[in-house]
């Protein structure tokens, strides 16, 4: 395993991080092809032994039981210190007034839901899931600042947002002496590369460290394009996110991996991780072929030759992911 530090800070991550939407209850909120934590547990432990010590979840996925599983299964595969955790807030968590967004009551609440869940007293990484235009900014980097002060979390990170949203947060928490971002949660894969305008070049300028979402697309870069399974059928947002334009990119991962002689995600990881502003894409498994392939991945070498090949076909897309 590899390990960078997280943006300017001094943490140390592995630079694949284990992604925990695909660990929850099946009949809990909308994924309905969730592993539940008989057939999570091992996966847990298997990218653990592989040296991977950076887990994401969010408090969303699977109605909380995402946060539980992933709770109780490194208490028994994981020394706490060891690890780095990382969870969500924002997302709709129960009906009615204050059941999601930004608020400081939101966040307050929601900190304390996530630790229970999880079984530890702390997050070394919160993130808000979201940016809340109904929300003043101010309110919610105070709120975060004074988690990360009572020892609730020890960093702060965002996710997918324009780029302005991003530099506005920066600047309100630094003018009023409060903790800044040090990550940001975007989607960003050979298929979807509009993040390459004006976020990316920002967190290199500003120092913090970039962990893309979805980066095989959904499975879109790991199999024939006209393919589906059970995730996909069912995956509505996944959907909206890609289209017929990206099949020829999709082809020129095939044709590489077949050169390769490797599988196709070893390949489409190998471009992630050779950008020079990526810390560790995120990275879901529900196979054990899954963490193997993401670990491997990290060995692979691309040719200049090989760079062009999947960068030449690409589209440029609406932005999407917010």
């Amino acid at each position: 395993m590899q390990y960078a530090k997280l943006g300017a800070t001094g943490l140390e991550v592995s630079r694949i991080c284990l992604g925990c939407m695909s660990f929850g209850v099946p009949e809990r909120g909308n994924h309905e092809w969730t592993l539940d934590e008989d057939a999570a547990g091992p996966l847990i432990r298997q990218a653990l032994e592989a040296g991977i010590n950076f887990l994401d979840t969010a408090n969303v996925y699977s109605d909380g039981t995402s946060e539980e599983i992933v709770g109780r299964a490194l208490k028994e595969y994981a020394r706490r210190e060891e690890i780095v955790l990382a969870t969500k807030v924002h997302g709709r968590m129960h009906e009615g007034p204050n059941g999601g967004g930004l608020s400081r009551k939101a966040i307050m609440a929601e900190i304390d839901h996530s630790l229970r869940r999880l079984g530890t007293d702390y997050v070394d990484l919160y993130q808000i899931h979201r940016f809340d235009a109904e929300t003043p900014v101010e309110e919610t980097m105070e709120a975060l600042h004074d988690v990360v002060k009572a020892g609730k979390a020890r960093y702060i990170g965002a996710s997918s947002m324009y780029a302005w949203q991003f530099s506005k947060a920066q600047y309100t928490a630094r003018l009023n002496g409060w903790t800044r971002f040090v990550s940001m949660q975007n989607h960003y894969n050979l298929l979807y590369r509009e993040e390459e305008r004006e976020m990316l070049p920002l967190c290199a300028d500003q120092g913090v460290g970039v962990l893309p979402w979805s980066p095989l697309a959904r499975g879109r870069l790991t199999r024939d394009w006209d393919e589906d399974t059970t995730r996909s059928r069912t995956d509505n947002f996944g959907r909206t996110l890609y289209g017929e334009g990206d099949r020829r990119i999709a082809e020129a991962v095939a044709a590489i991996a077949a050169e390769r002689g490797l599988p196709r995600a070893r390949i489409a990881l190998a471009w992630l991780l050779h950008r020079p502003t990526v810390t560790a894409p995120i990275v879901g498994a529900t196979k054990a072929s899954h963490i193997e392939d993401a670990v491997a991945a990290l060995d692979v070498e691309l040719t200049d030759k090989d760079l062009e090949r999947l960068e030449q076909p690409y589209e440029p897309h609406a932005i999407s992911g917010h």
